[in-house]
């Protein structure tokens, strides 16, 4: 599988996601959204791999709010590691949480040593989807489960207009794709019960609520958090608000077993 190998998130991006999304979340929906993910599902006392740990705000709900045993998270980006081990020291998880650099590709982790692996919107910036659903697969323990969610299309025809220009203006490394070459590189891996669940009208309400806040009652304080971005990342919201509205951008939820 292959990624981005240059850091693409930097402070002052940031900074604009944790703004509009919360403290230690690079996408919307925070505690909420985790848990409608994992609803149904106790992992509680479990052992979890975190693809794309981004700034650790999940890794945290996981352990604090959810029971999870350890969480070890995963990215290639070593400036939001540091962000991860300086939040977990903070919150006193540093004994249930750790954290590892990798690089693009296999996962440096041995075979069937997770009972959960979980990703939240981080896989969006990995094309081979196969390849990564079977490093997923092959790290984790038979009987385990895959939960995630991540930024999707709608197919996968070329975008359309509205999804270019996002695209195009948000600069950062995408592979995307649609729900069902998810459930095929999933079935493709040997997973079994796979399924997905469609949060594109939640993506439209959300993203309609962070537009009103920057370029409103937030627009001081998103300027001096962002600075001379500024401008930019509310250009990138308003972009995305349109590709989800058109019905291209469509975020969902991906739940997968190993038999």
């Amino acid at each position: 599988m292959s990624g981005h190998e240059e850091n693409e998130y930097t402070d002052s991006f940031v900074g604009a996601m944790e703004m509009v999304w919360g403290d230690g979340f690079l996408s919307p929906g925070g505690k909420d959204e985790i848990a409608l993910f994992l609803e149904g599902l106790d992992v509680s006392g479990k052992e979890i791999l975190d693809v794309g740990c981004g700034v650790g705000g999940c890794d945290v709900v996981l352990v604090r709010d959810f029971g999870a045993a350890h969480v070890h998270g995963i990215d290639i980006e070593q400036p939001l590691l540091q962000r991860c081990v300086e939040r977990a020291e903070r919150e006193g998880l540093s004994e249930r949480l750790s954290y590892e650099k990798v690089n693009p590709g296999p996962f440096p982790l041995p075979n069937s040593s997770f009972d959960v692996v979980f990703s939240k919107d981080a896989m969006i910036h990995i094309e081979d989807k196969h390849s990564l659903f079977a490093e997923v697969f092959r790290v984790l323990r038979p009987g385990g489960v895959f939960l995630a969610s991540d930024w999707m299309r709608r197919d996968e025809e070329p975008p359309g207009p509205e999804t270019r220009r996002w695209l195009d203006i948000v600069g950062l490394t995408f592979g995307m794709h649609s729900p069902p070459f998810y459930i095929d590189a999933l079935e493709t891996a040997g997973f079994v019960n796979c399924s997905t669940m469609d949060r594109n009208e939640f993506l439209i309400s959300v993203l309609q609520a962070d537009y009103s806040l920057i370029t409103g009652e937030g627009r001081e304080e998103f300027i001096r958090r962002t600075g001379e971005e500024a401008r930019h990342y509310i250009d990138i919201w308003h972009a995305a608000l349109r590709a989800a509205e058109v019905g291209e951008l469509r975020p969902g939820h991906l739940r997968a077993f190993k038999p």
